[in-house]
């Protein structure tokens, strides 16, 4: 007999957490969050989302045993805001058993139909800046910081379940040459962009440098994906949680910015050394030794994820991508990295994903959402 019960307390959303690990320490390809940064986003009383956000959580027993969690929310700026009325569900994890699948889902639908929800979509967070999608291409690959691991059987139990696919994003790896042997159209075209337009490039050699930039990189990154369907507007306290959580995460030469003629913002990209192996030594804990393990990772390292891109529509398909790639194997070059890995971008997003086409690359992962209409009854 399966039981599903919600739980709310801080305790119980360590055991929420701490599914992942039971579930997936053994494999070599998962990569482990910082526990305790996990519990902070889902704490009611920690994360700034929950003003304009609702959040419930699941575990599903066998015998006493956990075999499966889920966490349902509604982003309520979504739902009134965007008229999308969408119940989300995250943080889904479960063993080898669709019965398991099908009562955790039936605790999002519960929810969902409760509160007058038209749709599920998921696996998300509660906006575009949590993890999303469903790993299903790559379970032999090493999920980034920013990206969810999960077993092949996850999507298997939602297609016999009835769900339909949605959003779907791929990731690719690019082997890095020297600066010297990388492709000359691109360089040239880097150049040409950046006088055409009279850009400027800024880089930075400390964090206080890009303090100044952070909010402008947050309006120009709604201002980039806005129009999206999946695009949900980040708000100011969310902004700032963020910026205490990554932080620490950033190394100064890894960002760069792109300023027009009167020093407006109008293109950045945030890239981080790789910290997979970083997190996998820490095994979910910042101390005693998971902090230095980050440390050593932030600055020798030799593998690089790219985490975010902004650009001002003004400027899109005007060869600004070109800009900052260039730019940033200039800093990749000098650092001895070799391999970058892309976020998950968006399947449809042809433009970037045409420069990736310069280099030697492979796709070795992809990621979708899978959604389901809401029936009384069902």
């Amino acid at each position: 007999m399966i039981d599903v019960l919600e739980i709310s307390t801080r305790e119980d959303l360590r055991r929420f957490v701490s599914f992942s690990f039971t579930l997936y320490g053994q494999n070599p390809n998962w990569t482990p969050p910082i526990i305790e940064e996990e519990i902070d986003t889902l704490d009611q009383t920690k994360n700034p989302v929950f003003k304009n956000a609702t959040a419930h959580y699941f575990l599903a027993f066998i015998d006493g045993e956990i075999v499966g969690r889920v966490a349902v929310m509604i982003n309520w700026i979504e739902v009134k805001k965007l008229k999308k009325k969408k119940v989300r569900f995250g943080w889904f994890d479960v063993i080898d058993d669709i019965n398991v699948t099908q009562a955790l889902m039936e605790k999002v639908h519960t929810i969902g139909l409760e509160n007058g929800m038209e749709f599920i979509e998921g696996p998300v967070g509660f906006s575009n800046m949590d993890k999303a999608g469903m790993l299903v291409k790559g379970f032999e690959e090493s999920n980034t910081m920013i990206t969810w691991y999960n077993a092949p059987y996850y999507h298997e139990h939602f297609k016999k379940l009835g769900y339909k696919d949605l959003a779907v994003w791929v990731e690719y790896e690019i082997t890095l040459s020297s600066f010297e042997e990388s492709p000359e159209k691109i360089k040239k075209f880097s150049d040409l962009m950046l006088q055409r337009y009279e850009l400027k490039i800024l880089d930075f050699k400390s964090k206080k440098q890009i303090i100044p930039y952070v909010d402008k990189m947050f309006v120009l990154l709604e201002e980039t994906y806005g129009k999206l369907q999946t695009f949900v507007p980040i708000q100011k306290e969310q902004i700032q949680q963020y910026k205490e959580k990554y932080f620490r995460y950033i190394h100064p030469e890894f960002i760069k910015c792109i300023v027009d003629k009167d020093d407006e913002l109008i293109a950045f990209c945030i890239t981080m050394p790789s910290f997979t192996k970083a997190l996998k030594k820490a095994n979910g804990k910042m101390f005693p030794f998971g902090y230095i393990h980050l440390l050593k990772a932030l600055y020798f390292n030799s593998r690089a994820s790219f985490y975010l891109i902004g650009v001002h529509p003004k400027y899109q398909n005007k060869g600004v991508t070109a800009i900052i790639f260039n730019e940033m194997q200039k800093t990749f070059n000098k650092r001895g990295y070799h391999i970058v890995e892309t976020n998950p971008e968006l399947e449809e997003n042809s433009s970037i994903q045409n420069l990736w086409k310069n280099y030697e690359h492979r796709q070795h992962k992809k990621r979708l959402t899978v959604t389901q209409k809401l029936k009384k009854g069902a």
